[in-house]
């Protein structure tokens, strides 16, 4: 907020008895206006980011409630964008390299945006939800004998996670997960569970 002596100030001097030369009441009042248009602007931004962040929220509630990675939904800049009524584009400004903290840990507002793939039941399941479980299965697979991706896909259709073996290797890939053959060597060179 501008301090009140500070605009009365200016007042003062654009205008009544004490007003300066016409050049310096018009270079105040522009520094005044351009005072006020930076606040109303930090202003807005701060509204338009509460509602994104009630929007989140309202769109992952069962993740914030126990920040299980299981429970997040799919959601894309575009269910933001409808929900608060703005642009897509403000939406990724708004989330781009922004935190939340939660009694869970801080997370990547980024990391939350999740695309959706189909289950055996017609619902529709977060891609971080697949790759968790990806993940758990890998993590139990026998080390010196390594599950292919196809193997994989098997064992996620058995969890109710339809995926194509490509889709599979994809997420393996973004998990940073090796390919079978090199796990097997890993489990050979280093013993003990695997960790990406």
């Amino acid at each position: 907020c501008i301090s009140r002596s500070w605009i009365d100030m200016i007042q003062e001097q654009t205008t009544g008895k004490r007003a300066a030369d016409k050049a310096t009441a018009v270079y105040l009042k522009n520094k005044l206006n351009s005072a006020q248009w930076f606040i109303n602007a930090i202003r807005q931004r701060e509204s338009t980011m509460l509602k994104v962040m009630k929007a989140i929220v309202f769109m992952q509630h069962e993740y914030f409630m126990e920040g299980n990675i299981k429970s997040l939904r799919p959601m894309i800049l575009k269910n933001i964008a409808e929900l608060v009524g703005v642009d897509i584009s403000t939406i990724s400004r708004i989330c781009c390299n922004k935190y939340a903290d939660t009694p869970f840990g801080t997370i990547l507002l980024k990391d939350l945006f999740t695309e959706g793939i189909e289950n055996g039941q017609g619902d529709i399941i977060s891609n971080r939800v697949i790759q968790s479980a990806v993940v758990d299965i890998i993590e139990e697979e026998d080390k010196k004998n390594p599950y292919t991706d196809q193997q994989l896909v098997k064992l996620l259709a058995v969890k109710g996670y339809n995926v194509a073996r490509r889709t599979v290797a994809k997420y393996r890939e973004q998990l940073r997960i090796p390919i079978a053959q090199m796990r097997g060597l890993l489990a050979i060179d280093t013993p003990g569970s695997f960790s990406h």
